[in-house]
């Protein structure tokens, strides 16, 4: 990757990096830009953005727009070491700091699913969110359908607390 030194903060695991969106890059992806994304030494995998981002890029730089820079509260793109490729996002729908919880999601573009992406990221930022306050409380939300998220959140240690016609949500135990 080029520029690691403006780079805002980064998570990295065996496979994966994590770099948070900014509005900038949420603004350009909307208008089918991608400069930032490639002074960062980025690609786009195949197919991202999908439908599935584009969608909740308004509501990223949303969150973004209440703080002056990402805090690691709001989203993360997920990038492939070996290529350099975005595959999928995750993050948090910012901190409720009333009752320090914060809510965990993400997405994995089709081509790279059932590859333990999802797993790795979520790990890495619970373990990275833990480090920074243990006292956060994790919760999670998913369609009742959506059984790979639900086996994901199991084998993360999300315990079921509540459902709906339509919604499981979670909370991590720790």
């Amino acid at each position: 990757m080029k520029n690691s030194e403006s780079l805002p903060k980064t998570i990295f695991t065996e496979r994966l990096i994590l770099i948070p969106f900014t509005k900038e890059i949420c603004n350009e992806i909307l208008k089918n830009q991608f400069k930032t994304i490639e002074i960062l030494g980025l690609k786009k995998g195949k197919n991202w953005p999908d439908p599935d981002i584009l969608e909740t890029l308004p509501k990223i730089i949303l969150n973004l727009s209440k703080v002056l820079a990402p805090t690691g509260f709001e989203s993360w793109m997920i990038i492939k070491k070996e290529t350099n490729e975005i595959v999928g996002d995750i993050g948090f729908k910012g901190l409720n700091e009333t009752n320090m919880t914060c809510d965990i999601g993400y997405g994995i573009i089709e081509f790279e699913r059932k590859k333990g992406y999802a797993e790795e990221a979520s790990k890495s930022l619970i373990n990275y969110t833990l480090n920074i306050n243990s006292s956060i409380n994790i919760t999670a939300s998913t369609l009742i359908e959506n059984s790979p998220s639900i086996k994901l959140l199991q084998k993360l240690n999300f315990i079921e607390i509540n459902r709906n016609e339509t919604f499981i949500y979670w909370k991590l135990s720790k």
